[in-house]
């Protein structure tokens, strides 16, 4: 649930903890962020780690292939913490993102942990001040919107790309416990 609308919401006293404290005067911390986030990623990883080839390759309600969804939430991960913030590209990513690398699990989970070496640390280190700095869409995205009939994107406060990026993990992983469930695979530990 996105902060803004829990402190819009928590003004009229009807939304209160226990403790009597409105959430808009408690303090947001990245670093409980992170550990959760870091929680679910492992979590995440040690479903997909042990799935074959053949697993990879099973359809999914979104996209081509089991394959394929890890690689858009990797991508995911790669767009907004690279091509929208500016992280720099992980060496190791340059040439990540063939047909293969969708059908390996070890690839995949490698490419997990790497986009993930770039947001960890970044969390631990953004103040509140960094989550209030806004972001142009990069223009290659705003010319492929086009290019599709698309409208283009607004600029993005750091802290709404932490939270759609954490957002779409959520909802992608549900998707894939969901998917894995229906082929009688065990989905994410949660």
């Amino acid at each position: 649930m996105r902060l803004e609308w829990l402190q819009r919401n928590v003004a009229d006293g009807h939304h209160r903890s226990k403790e009597k404290t409105p959430l808009a005067d408690q303090a947001f911390s990245l670093i409980t962020l992170r550990k959760y986030w870091e929680d679910y990623q492992q979590r995440f990883l040690a479903t997909i780690t042990p799935l074959s080839s053949e697993q990879l390759a099973f359809p999914v309600a979104s996209h081509a292939t089991i394959g394929d969804l890890l690689g858009h939430v990797i991508g995911a991960r790669f767009n907004w913490f690279h091509l929208w913030i500016g992280a720099e590209e992980p060496a190791a990513l340059v040439e990540w993102g063939t047909d293969e690398d969708m059908r390996r699990a070890a690839s995949l989970v490698s490419a997990f942990e790497i986009t993930w070496g770039v947001i960890s640390p970044a969390l631990g280190r953004w103040t509140a001040a960094d989550l209030a700095q806004v972001f142009e869409p990069p223009a290659s995205h705003q010319a492929w919107l086009r290019n599709q009939g698309l409208p283009e994107e607004s600029p993005r406060t750091r802290e709404w790309i932490v939270w759609h990026v954490l957002e779409h993990e959520i909802h992608h992983g549900g998707e894939l416990s969901l998917t894995l469930g229906g082929y009688g695979l065990p989905g994410i530990d949660i």
